[in-house]
């Protein structure tokens, strides 16, 4: 029940970092400013890919070319729904590196902000733009390719009747909701010096938290225009995550913030 609670408390979090940016028109409009180019880059991929889908899922499945008819449509089928799968859980994943990379500078303030009004970062690192904006690539690099050894699996996993739309659905979306957590938080805990690693070891101690709150996320990323919308609420949200998991308040202590 506790690990449930801190669950259920995670994914509020992203509610919270809505209610935040809301009282904000000017930072919202900021926040969105990244999403939305990047929006227009990823909505064009995924209508290629749906245009493209049957001769992707053709290739997919190059094994059952030579089955019976029906066989080889439910195959084909199967083999589909597994390539859009996969191109939508990369997507919302790679989404999210790219547009902190696009919109570091956008991000970087709203997160600020975030902690001014929870009480601060009194011993906040001022790493400068360019070596920040150097170790969000090179970081951003690094969750890609684990995205993308992760997307392997699961894509086989989905071409398996059943198992494909039941089981990998719900891995997709934990594995997905970590990876985001692992992401959006890289503002907060850089402010402090800290790198991927150390906010790996950090989250893994508040899996629970951490998990609720990715997969919130991914949850709302998945809505058309989700993740354009709530990109400004995942940082804010992200930003009390990291507060939490690293014991420091999230009570408001300075109303005239945001």
């Amino acid at each position: 029940m506790t690990a449930f609670r801190e669950f259920a408390t995670g994914a509020g979090l992203l509610g919270r970092g809505l209610g935040l940016v809301l009282r904000s028109p000017r930072l919202l409009l900021l926040g969105l400013l990244p999403a939305l180019l990047s929006g227009i880059l990823y909505t064009v991929a995924l209508v290629l890919l749906v245009r493209y889908l049957p001769n992707l899922a053709a290739d997919a499945t190059w094994f059952a070319d030579d089955w019976t008819g029906w066989a080889r449509g439910t195959m084909r089928f199967f083999g589909g729904v597994a390539v859009l799968g996969l191109g939508l859980l990369l997507a919302v994943l790679t989404f999210t590196a790219v547009t902190l990379v696009i919109g570091d500078p956008f991000y970087e303030k709203l997160s600020e902000l975030v902690e001014d009004r929870f009480g601060g970062v009194p011993d906040a690192v001022d790493v400068g733009f360019w070596r920040a904006l150097r170790r969000n690539v090179t970081d951003a690099l690094k969750l890609v390719g684990i995205s993308i050894l992760a997307a392997v699996p699961l894509f086989l996993l989905g071409l398996v009747p059943v198992v494909g739309q039941t089981v990998v659905p719900v891995l997709a979306g934990a594995v997905g909701g970590w990876l985001l957590a692992l992401e959006l938080t890289g503002v907060p805990f850089q402010r402090r010096g800290q790198r991927l690693r150390d906010r790996r070891t950090v989250l893994a101690r508040n899996r629970p938290l951490a998990l609720g709150f990715g997969s919130a996320v991914f949850a709302t990323f998945l809505i058309p225009l989700g993740a354009v919308l709530l990109m400004p609420a995942a940082i804010a949200g992200a930003t009390l995550l990291a507060r939490r998991s690293l014991g420091k308040p999230i009570a408001i202590t300075n109303t005239a913030s945001l």
